[in-house]
């Protein structure tokens, strides 16, 4: 099957720095610095923790910090609208050329996943009543031909 997603992203610490470059990318950008308000330092290390989990490496978001219904919670009323969900993607592009650059086929796996989790945020960032989650189900995993369960 070949290595993880995980492994070639450089682990938590490429997570990491893949997070630090998006997020100061977002902070500068006044489109998108409004909706991240209330961003903190450990937002990002939580991000960096949530896509080691998704792309193959240890279950600790599940663990430690609320699963999949916390994530989901943690986008309710942002009211995410297409140009900031267009916007959130272009920089995250730029971030991995930067922080993984000439790895196009790897690019391409990483943009597919976040295409997909936005798609879904920008949904219960809409959602009116803000709270009937139900049950997500476990941590989506993310492997080479996307979606594993």
């Amino acid at each position: 099957m070949g290595s993880s997603l995980y492994s070639e992203v450089g682990g938590l610490d490429g997570l990491r720095r893949l997070s630090a470059a998006f997020y100061d990318r977002v902070l500068a950008d006044e489109l998108l610095a409004p909706v991240f308000a209330h961003f903190t330092p450990t937002h990002l290390d939580h991000v960096a923790v949530w896509l080691a989990e998704v792309f193959g490496g240890p279950a600790d978001f599940s663990a430690h910090l609320g699963g999949h219904q916390a994530l989901l919670r943690s986008h309710l009323g942002l009211g995410i609208r297409d140009e900031h969900r267009q916007r959130w993607l272009d920089l995250m592009a730029d971030a991995i050329n930067e922080i993984l650059p000439g790895r196009p086929e790897l690019a391409a796996t990483l943009m597919d996943y976040f295409g997909w989790g936005t798609a879904i945020a920008q949904q219960v960032s809409l959602d009116p009543a803000g709270t009937d989650l139900g049950d997500p189900g476990p941590t989506p995993r993310w492997g080479h031909q996307g979606l594993v369960h």
